[in-house]
């Protein structure tokens, strides 16, 4: 596994290159695919663009994305010199913290901008005016999850950057609180290399509960969609325990473990405490399984989006 993350390291930028630059250039790097993909969307699906480009426009012009910017960042900053008294493991309780604070803001933009964006538009009888040009619905409502996913991916993106800048300063910093060697370049690649693909799989996290959130948000207002998304989020962690906890119980409480297993989205298996709490390198096939039942879950939920959308009456 050391080899491993060693030829990681070498190949992620150049040999040469610190790691500092080097995540800069990362977070860069993934702000311009951003942009590169809009393009290309724009080129082969224009309304859909149109509608994702609107609905992007609104998420950044509300002030909840830069006060969780805001907040993202001095947070970040802070978990750097709070002592967590772990006897050495510092730096594990800062990728866990990180991460975790990282998702749950994506996942709070995510949530309200699909319940701004969507809800409210219906109840305001304004996405009447737009269904009325030539713009179907199924056009407005992948316009409106690629819409809300722009600002989230960005603001994961920046706060992400500064969080692997933290991750390469704490481990410089401890070095030198407890008076040991100071770590090389290749040591805290390899630091950030273990924590990139923590960072993709909570992002597939955010993009599933995004979807759910699209879906809820033809039906229903604001608040009932927050609410509902936020008890899909601890019902999808504990997915494991509920089938576990009905085994061997009654056939209607096996049953209803089963079905909950079934419909709710398998959220903890986008978590990577326990790689981080060994220092392991989360494999790729488990990244690519990952990504796939991400895309998945988010096409069934775009699926019913548009079931619950098709029949709604508008005016």
């Amino acid at each position: 596994m050391n080899s491993v993350l060693q030829m990681l390291s070498k190949a992620w930028f150049w040999e040469r290159l610190p790691p500092s630059i080097g995540v800069l250039i990362l977070g860069a790097v993934a702000l311009l695919a951003l942009w590169l993909a809009y393009l290309l969307l724009g080129l082969v699906f224009p309304k859909v663009a149109a509608i994702a480009r609107t609905t992007a426009k609104e998420a950044f012009a509300q002030p909840l994305f830069w006060v969780e910017l805001s907040a993202g960042s001095a947070l970040l900053l802070l978990f750097t010199v709070i002592p967590y008294n772990t006897f050495g493991e510092d730096i594990k309780m800062l990728k866990d913290s990180g991460l975790t604070l990282i998702m749950l803001l994506s996942i709070g933009l995510a949530v309200w901008t699909a319940s701004v964006s969507i809800a409210e538009e219906l109840e305001g009888r304004t996405a009447l005016t737009l269904l009325s040009k030539p713009i179907g619905r199924r056009q407005f409502v992948f316009g409106k999850f690629l819409g809300v996913l722009i600002p989230a991916f960005a603001m994961f993106v920046l706060l992400s950057t500064l969080f692997l800048e933290t991750v390469d300063y704490k481990v410089a910093y401890d070095a030198r609180e407890g008076s040991t060697p100071a770590p090389t370049d290749l040591q805290l690649k390899i630091e950030i290399a273990i924590t990139l693909p923590a960072l993709a799989l909570a992002f597939l996290e955010t993009a599933v509960l995004a979807s759910i959130a699209i879906a809820i948000s033809t039906r229903w207002p604001m608040l009932p969609n927050l609410m509902t998304c936020f008890a899909i989020y601890v019902l999808g962690h504990l997915t494991p325990l509920i089938v576990q906890s009905s085994i061997g119980q009654f056939k209607l409480v096996t049953f209803v473990g089963r079905l909950l297993a079934t419909v709710l989205p398998m959220l903890d298996a986008f978590k990577s405490d326990a790689a981080i709490a060994s220092d392991r390198l989360i494999p790729l096939e488990y990244l690519g399984n990952a990504c796939i039942y991400s895309l998945l879950y988010c096409t069934i939920a775009m699926l019913v989006a548009l079931l619950m959308f098709e029949d709604r009456d508008l005016a």
